[in-house]
């Protein structure tokens, strides 16, 4: 009986160390690659805010002075702050444009304290090469012309494309994709006439 006892009492340890080892080993490689993850994600937030806030107008990094608001539909906003001497000078927060073609189309805005369109960048999106894909400023300037822009320039009836009775260009072949863009910064836009007091607060 013992001869038959020993093989499985062997072959448990066995499995048990093997696990324990990798258990170990799996402990020791998520504390070593914590940081440079944590790190690489702070350096894409910078890179992708860079797109919409010019380095010229702020002297702090606006991802420490960050806020978090809620929007209509209760998820938290992370409003980025750039400042200058203390005193805000750009806003950046991300915008889910919904209604794309191959799904939600995230955008990073980056505003003035009055309002106005510091930039518009394309973070993520799933549209068709050769049309959806337009709104990449790697394959056109469309995404650029929004620049400087504001609720009230063009009035809020007119942020829409042009098939729709609005000012912006639609992509030949392709309607949805910048209808949902329009469409995003628009959204955008209206959160920032709603929570501006909100956003200028000092923490």
């Amino acid at each position: 009986m013992s001869a038959t006892i020993r093989p499985t009492w062997v072959h448990a340890t066995i499995l048990g160390t093997f696990c324990a080892g990798f258990g170990v080993m799996l402990a020791a490689t998520d504390i070593a690659t914590k940081e440079p993850i944590k790190d690489r994600a702070l350096e894409d937030k910078m890179n992708s805010l860079a797109q919409v806030i010019p380095k010229t107008i702020h002297d702090n990094n606006p991802v420490i002075d960050a806020v978090t608001l809620k929007n209509e539909e209760g998820k938290d906003v992370v409003v980025y702050r750039a400042m200058k001497a203390g005193s805000v000078t750009g806003l950046a927060y991300e915008m889910d444009a919904s209604g794309g073609y191959g799904g939600p189309i995230k955008l990073m805005l980056g505003i003035t304290p009055d309002g106005k369109l510091l930039g518009v960048s394309v973070i993520a999106h799933k549209e068709t090469p050769g049309l959806g894909d337009k709104i990449d400023p790697a394959k056109t300037d469309w995404i650029s012309r929004f620049t400087g822009l504001s609720l009230g320039n063009p009035p809020v009836d007119k942020w829409k494309v042009k098939k729709d009775g609005g000012q912006f260009d639609q992509f030949s072949g392709a309607t949805i994709t910048p209808r949902a863009v329009v469409g995003g910064i628009r959204h955008g836009l209206e959160f920032f006439a709603a929570n501006s007091s909100a956003m200028m607060e000092k923490k």
